[in-house]
């Protein structure tokens, strides 16, 4: 038992001393308290700013830039819609009411100004046939009577009282008849046309866009629309505008349109109008941009990617390469003085391929690490 507390004694006291020698040497207390060869020196870090020392090796591996300045057009990418020409398009109205007796086209058909779309029974109709076979007929009379006056003026046999009662029947039934003429051609009636039916007759060349009677129905209110015409042969783009981005559109501005149908294709053109109104459920204003159809390859409704491209100026611009992220906020570091550095939160206003446009945070001309802000990161 004794033999074996000795061993124990022993063992403890090899223990204390290997513990003792790692303190020492992890405290620099061996070698004269200097660190390993490969240790770099510490940044020193004093009020928000960070120095790097002369012998530290980050020095190799820092590199900075002066920040430069271009003119930058900013750009605008918007939501859109195809839409239909508001002047190009029309509302097909029956000028009287009727009953639809036959119904010529169909939805998405298209058709030629004049052309007949569909035909109406009308009482309406029937009485303005009325009164122009009356006024015919009163006019021919008139005419007869007038003609009989004047020979028997010329002869003494007729007073001029008389005569002249018969130039003024004359005129009356010229007048009326040029009245019911007139109210038969404004409702689109022939008044050689032996049928008396109403043909309603496409006001513009187009597509029909929408339709909203059926063969057979009783059209009491002319005021409703039969159907409705567009063409599409021009159409437009309209861009949904944010409130806040009104100061920068104008018209005759270049714009890009990009379609969800034709991912591939960009379409150029230029800025038509921007509307004097702002919607009042969106907060966006409606700007229109122009294109020729005549594919009809463009349809209303579809949706778009709009790109306008805003006025150039100066803007600070900067590598991609400098930027970090920092708590959620963009920073680089620049430099104050002979490898000091300082961080900066900066607002980025367009990204362009590998540089970036800086809206605010670094001056023209400041120096600004592009390479191994990591290093200073940490």
């Amino acid at each position: 038992m004794r033999i074996g507390g000795i061993y124990l004694w022993i063992g403890l006291a090899v223990g204390a001393v290997i513990v003792a020698l790692m303190y020492a040497n992890h405290a620099g207390l061996l070698g004269g308290g200097k660190e390993g060869p490969e240790a770099p020196p510490p940044l020193i870090a004093k009020d928000g700013k960070i120095s790097v020392p002369a012998d530290s090796p980050l020095r190799s591996r820092i590199v900075t830039a002066a920040a430069g300045v271009r003119d930058i057009g900013a750009k605008l990418i918007l939501p859109g819609v195809v839409e239909s020409d508001p002047g190009r398009t029309a509302a097909v109205l029956a000028p009287l009411a009727g009953r639809v007796i036959d119904l010529k086209v169909g939805l998405g058909e298209r058709v030629a100004q004049g052309q007949v779309l569909a035909l109406l029974q009308s009482g309406d109709l029937a009485q303005a046939f009325d009164d122009d076979d009356k006024a015919a007929d009163s006019l021919e009379l008139a005419n007869k009577n007038l003609k009989r006056a004047e020979e028997q003026f010329s002869i003494g046999t007729f007073a001029v009282k008389d005569l002249d009662q018969a130039k003024s029947d004359h005129a009356q039934a010229v007048a009326e008849h040029e009245r019911t003429q007139t109210r038969l051609k404004a409702i689109g009636a022939d008044p050689r046309d032996k049928s008396r039916l109403l043909a309603v007759k496409a006001p513009v060349a187009g597509s029909i866009t929408s339709l909203s009677v059926a063969q057979g129905n009783m059209v009491n209110d002319p005021t409703q629309p039969l159907m409705t015409i567009a063409d599409l042969h021009s159409i437009w783009v309209t861009a949904m505008v944010p409130e806040k981005n009104l100061a920068e559109i104008a018209k005759d501005q270049a714009a890009e349109v990009v379609l969800d149908a034709y991912p591939g294709q960009v379409l150029k053109g230029k800025v038509l109008f921007v509307a004097d109104t702002v919607e009042p459920d969106s907060r966006r204003n409606k700007t229109r941009i122009a294109f020729n159809n005549p594919n009809f390859l463009l349809k209303p409704n579809m949706f778009a990617t709009v790109t306008l491209q805003g006025a150039r100026k100066s803007q600070v611009v900067l590598p991609t390469s400098a930027l970090l992220m920092n708590n959620d906020r963009t920073t680089v570091f620049v430099a104050t003085g002979d490898w000091v550095f300082e961080r900066r939160v900066v607002d980025l206003a367009l990204e362009e391929g590998t540089e970036v446009a800086i809206g605010s945070g670094v001056a023209a001309g400041e120096k600004v690490v592009v390479k191994g802000g990591l290093l200073l990161n940490d």
